[in-house]
This record gives structure tokens, sequence and C-alpha cells, in this order.
């Protein structure tokens, strides 16, 4: 009965503590709430415990201030007018976590869905206009400076919004299958057109070598062959001057026994002969066996050795 006495006494009191049990909230980290009062904006509040006035306060939105990332997958035309076809993941958070940055952020637009429709689009957009001024054989190469590209442009309007742009990355970038296959031809007839062209060197430098080498040994050869001949003629000037001295010698001492030098000559001649027949490895000489002939060349001869003994005459005075 007390306690039903209690509750019919007090029951205002119940239902004051009960009403206000109704603005006791929570927010979870890494999220801010924002509080509106009839429709307009009111304040935000941190996370933690908190308190907001029942019935007339109203938690209009829990912001995240955590990183978030969404894949996007979309087409744009070369100044050649070739399709590529892009895959990417963007990586964008609150820019703050200011009052008026989150303002920004819950209330420019409607939903969660309009805001990434908007992104989205922007991020597309930017990279569209990018690729427009370039050539598709340009476009692979161009990676990084796409990524800088719309960094640049798109951070200012996302700064509008209360965002902003931590990373974009382009993880795949592709043709049409008819604009590949020709990309592969033009590649494979590149590697071709270097592999001839590096054969081609190497058989030039080859050449180059070769005739180098060829020069040089027929320059060495040509040198030998020079001092070779001058070594002979060295030789045979040598080998002649000699003989004539001798001949000249054996004649003025068979001229002083009064013997007659014409058995010189006929010496010379049988071994001449004899030379003939046994060096001659096979090769035929006609020489004259006639008395005349032999009369004929020993005149020769000997007018050979008066001309020889004549010249050098003057050197032994």
């Amino acid at each position: 009965m007390d306690i039903v006495n209690f509750l019919s006494s007090y029951w205002w009191l119940i239902l004051i503590i009960l009403f206000l049990l109704t603005g006791i909230f929570t927010v979870n980290q890494g999220y801010i709430g924002v509080i509106t009062m009839f429709g307009k904006y009111r304040r935000v509040v941190r996370p933690g415990l908190q308190f907001k006035i029942p019935v007339l306060e109203q938690i209009f939105k829990r912001i995240s201030i955590q990183n978030r990332s969404v894949e996007l997958e979309f087409q744009a035309v070369t100044q050649d007018q070739a399709n590529v076809y892009f895959k990417s993941m963007l990586l964008f958070a609150v820019q703050n976590e200011s009052e008026e940055t989150i303002k920004k952020v819950a209330f420019k637009f409607i939903s969660e869905r309009d805001l990434m429709q908007a992104l989205i689009k922007t991020i597309e957009g930017n990279v569209r206009s990018f690729v427009a001024t370039k050539k598709q054989a340009e476009v692979l190469g161009l990676r990084r400076e796409i990524v800088q590209y719309v960094k640049v442009e798109v951070d200012q309007t996302l700064e509008e919004w209360g965002y902003h742009l931590q990373d974009l990355q382009i993880n795949d970038i592709t043709f049409d299958k008819m604009i590949l296959e020709s990309m592969s031809k033009v590649v494979a007839s590149n590697n071709l057109k270097a592999a001839a062209e590096n054969e081609g060197q190497a058989l030039l430098i080859t050449k180059t070598k070769q005739a180098e080498a060829d020069g040089n040994s027929i320059k060495i050869s040509a040198e030998a062959e020079k001092e070779a001949a001058r070594l002979r003629g060295q030789g045979v000037a040598l080998f002649r001057k000699e003989v004539a001295a001798g001949m000249s010698e054996a004649a003025e001492q068979m001229k002083q026994a009064n013997l007659d030098t014409n058995v010189i000559l006929f010496s010379m001649w049988t071994e001449a002969i004899k030379n003939f027949a046994e060096y001659g490895d096979g090769n035929v000489i006609f020489l004259d066996g006639s008395a005349q002939g032999m009369e004929a060349t020993m005149k020769q001869i000997q007018a050979l050795m008066v001309k020889q003994a004549g010249t050098d005459g003057p050197a032994k005075h």
C-alpha cells in the first residue's frame, strides 16, 4: 500500500524523471552529432554521453569524421577518340572537426547518397577533361599526372562541402579490345625494329672491326713484303758483287800465271748447266748448246766481267 500511495502522490515526479531521461544520448567515437531545434541548427556535440532538451532539440545527423573510401569505374575519351576505361579508388574524409566544417557537411547535401553522387561525378569529370587533351599512347604513362591534376582541381570544390580528398588511386587503365591488339602490334613491331637495328649495329661493328683487322694485316704484310724485297735486293746485289769480285780475282791470278781466262768462263758455263739440271724441279729451260751459242754466252760474260772490273777498279785505288 505504501508503494501505491507513493506512486499516486509523486507520479508527476516520475514523469519528469522519465522526460529528462529521454534527453540523454551518446555519440560514438569517430562521430560528431549535429543538434537542431525546430529545424534550425543549434550546436554540435562530441563523442560521449550528451544531453539534449527533450522534445525541443533533435539529433539531426551524426557526422562520421573517419576516412571513407569508394571504388569508381568510368569511361573517358582521348584526344584521338579512343575509349579509356578506369578503375580507381577514392579516399576522402571530413576536412576537420571545427563547427563550421561540420555545419557544411551536415547541410550541404540532403542525403549521403547525394554527396556520393556529386563526389563521384566531380572526380569523373576532372579525369575526363584531362584525358580529353591527351592521346591514347600517352595515357598509360600519365597515371601520376592524372592523380595530381584531379587533386588540385577537386580539393577546392570538396573544401566548400567540408571534405578533403586524401588519395586517388588509379588501379587499372584499359582500352577497347581492338585498340589493345593494335597497341600490341605496335609494340611488337617496335621491338622487331629495335632488334633489327641492334643486329645491324652489331654486324656493322663486326664488319668494321674485321675490315680494320684485314687492313692492318694487309698493311703489315705489305710492309713485310717491302722489307723482304729490299733485303732480297740487297742480297742479290751483294751476291753479284761478290761473284764479280771473285771472278775478277780469279782472272787476275790466272793472268799472272799466264793461263787463259776463258777456262773460268767455261767452268761457269758448265756449273750453270749442272745447276739447271739439279734444281730445275722439272721446269724446261732452253739453252743453246752449240759451240757458237757457248762462244756468244762467254763473250757476254766476259764483257760483263770487264765492265765490273772497270767499275770496281777505281775503288781499289
